[in-house]
């Protein structure tokens, strides 16, 4: 009888894969599948009625059990079932899938030889599918980091330090030092007493006129980082007069940007001619500002009508008191500004604001005046400086985009030749020049420093320096830099504070060689595209664990990206929940609200 059993259980479950396989993808319901299995049973051996009786728990739990295996998640897309265009919605990306447990294709609409480098970037991090189930949408996600980096967080002293402990179960070169502690201070000046004092063992943007001072103490180290980056003075085109084209140039040509570089940034700055600096692929030799001319300035807003019956017009700077690269004195350079639109009869008042809170005002298009701003290099290609801020993907900083200007990045993009691809970007930064969504001004140089004693230590020319391999002869390393972090979901965040934090206790499936802006492999130990570039194929790193406990696998990559890609996912929650990068970087989220 036990084996007459065994047959007829035997045959319900071949019942059960052919309803199961009759199923349209993606639209699986465990509890109609398990009871149309005892109907079929039923109907189709009469005989075996008794028997089915028996074991209807039995195939009602195994056919959940197949259900649950073939059920898509809600972070597995199936663009071939519904029949629409998989790129109607106007974004890069097609589909993401888990091809099997460790290998995860990327579909794209069109080429991107970027992705790579894209997919290299501290924001596109994959955290556990498990934990972001759990935490989307609580503090839980944005206070805590459950990555595979070298670091894992102990505690977060919101306004202190943050100090994280070694992985014992890291995958690669074990950290150097068990205790990694992030503190931070705006102070330019204290940050060098401290690491004198030896209460740091490093620190970042040392201020300009530390640098000769650093480089004379044989007790310490300075590690120069490449400029590329840019600081600009922003205006937002939906608030007047900088609605005005020739308004927003007759500031550009009211703004000494000689005058600022000369005097508040370190040796080997330079002043900016254009958005992008020289060492990033897409720059215009040829190209130059608007020439200084305060005189036909205060000319041009007089014919546009731009001053009050008092002959002066008020308005606003605002920005947020961290130092960067970009910007190593933010105060003293808002000030000097200030000084100089006085000098046409701009009368400017200065705005300092909390930098999470300015940064979100500045995505969110809700800062009239100027605002000043900039940008370090995530990867060296003009679609990481271009399209970011000026694409159809772009924040609303500078409020409306310029169609023509989209266009022609988005056909910039696609190619692979850069001989076809400069002359593109010539034109667009021309268009740039004349729209003047912002005022370029520097490309600052800048710097970390270190004690002498410290080994492997470096700066990052992409500011993600990574301290697990920094060796300063203790048990604790202590880094301060210029700002407290503002999440731990990089994700959702654009601040350069918040990503190096990020960068040690998390890891994407690709990463940038230390010291250099070479890409190599982190959690996928290889990759490869189709020929046209429209698909990437990433193999996983076998035996990779999460601070949890959990294994990688290709669902912990699915999960994260389509919680950034996909609007209507209860994942896409984050601190803010604008994913920036991933909007910018892509051009659209899949699902996305009609505005």
């Amino acid at each position: 009888m036990k084996h007459a059993k065994m047959l007829t259980l035997l045959a319900v479950l071949v019942i059960a894969s052919l309803v199961l396989a009759a199923c349209p993808a993606g639209q699986v319901d465990t509890g109609a599948v398990a009871t149309q299995v005892v109907e079929a049973v039923q109907t189709a051996a009469p005989t075996l009625q008794a028997v089915a009786t028996e074991v209807a728990p039995m195939v009602e739990k195994a056919a959940t059990e197949v259900a649950a295996v073939i059920q898509p998640t809600a972070a597995v897309t199936d663009t071939a079932a519904s029949g629409e265009d998989p790129c109607a919605y106007g974004g890069i990306i097609k589909d993401i899938v888990a091809v099997d447990e460790m290998t995860v294709r990327f579909d794209l609409c069109v080429p991107d030889p970027a992705f790579p480098a894209k997919a290299a970037d501290t924001g596109f991090q994959i955290l556990p599918s498990e934990y972001l189930e759990r935490a989307a949408g609580t503090p839980e996600l944005l206070e805590n980091l459950v990555g595979t980096g070298p670091y894992m967080l102990k505690e977060w002293r919101r306004g202190d330090q943050m100090i994280m402990e070694a992985n014992p179960n890291y995958w690669g070169e074990p950290a150097k030092a068990q205790t990694l502690v992030f503190r931070w201070t705006p102070e330019a000046a204290q940050r060098l007493l401290e690491l004198q004092a030896g209460s740091v063992n490093g620190i970042d943007n040392p201020g300009s006129d530390d640098f000769a001072v650093i480089e004379a103490d044989p007790t310490l180290q300075l590690l120069p980082r490449a400029g590329l980056n840019v600081f600009y003075v922003g205006m937002n085109n939906t608030y007047p007069p900088f609605d005005n084209e020739r308004v927003r140039q007759a500031f550009a040509m009211a703004i000494d940007r000689d005058r600022i570089v000369e005097n508040f940034y370190p040796a080997g700055s330079e002043v900016a001619t254009q958005f992008m600096p020289s060492g990033i692929f897409g720059y215009s030799k040829d190209l130059d500002w608007w020439e200084y001319n305060p005189e036909k300035a205060k000319e041009i807003l007089t014919e546009e009508g731009v001053y009050g019956a008092d002959g002066t017009f008020k308005t606003k700077i605002s920005y947020r008191d961290v130092v960067r690269g970009y910007l190593p004195e933010p105060s003293v350079v808002a000030q000097d500004i200030q000084a100089q639109l006085a000098e046409i009869g701009v009368i400017v008042d200065i705005n300092v604001m909390e930098s999470g809170a300015f940064l979100d005002a500045s995505d969110a298009g809700q800062l009239d005046g100027f605002h000043m701003l900039g940008w370090g290099a995530d990867y060296p290609d003009a679609t990481n400086f271009l399209d970011y801020h000026f694409g159809r993907g772009a924040s609303k900083q500078f409020g409306a985009g310029s169609p023509e200007l989209w266009e022609l990045l988005e056909k910039a993009a696609v190619l692979a030749d850069p001989a076809e691809r400069q002359p593109i970007y010539d034109e667009a930064n021309e268009l740039i020049k004349q729209f003047v969504p912002m005022i370029p001004v520097a490309h600052g140089a800048s710097a970390t420093a270190f004690q002498a004693a410290c080994e492997g230590a470096h700066s990052s020319p992409l500011t993600r320096e990574k301290m697990a391999v920094i060796d300063c002869g203790g048990d604790t390393l202590v880094w301060m830099q210029n700002g407290e972090p503002v999440s731990l979901y990089c994700s959702d965040e654009t601040d350069g504070e918040t990503f190096r934090a990020c960068e040690q206790m998390a890891e994407a499936l690709l990463t940038y060689e230390i010291g250099t802006t070479n890409i190599e492999p982190a959690l996928a130990e290889s990759f490869e595209a189709n020929e046209d570039g429209t698909s990437w194929t990433f193999h996983l790193r076998p035996g990779v664990t999460f601070h949890d406990g959990s294994t990688l696998d290709s669902q912990d990559v699915v999960t994260s990206w389509t919680a950034m890609w996909d609007a209507a996912s209860p994942l896409h929650k984050g601190r803010v929940g604008d994913f920036t990068y991933f909007q910018a970087y892509f051009l659209a989220f899949k699902n996305a609200p009609q505005e």
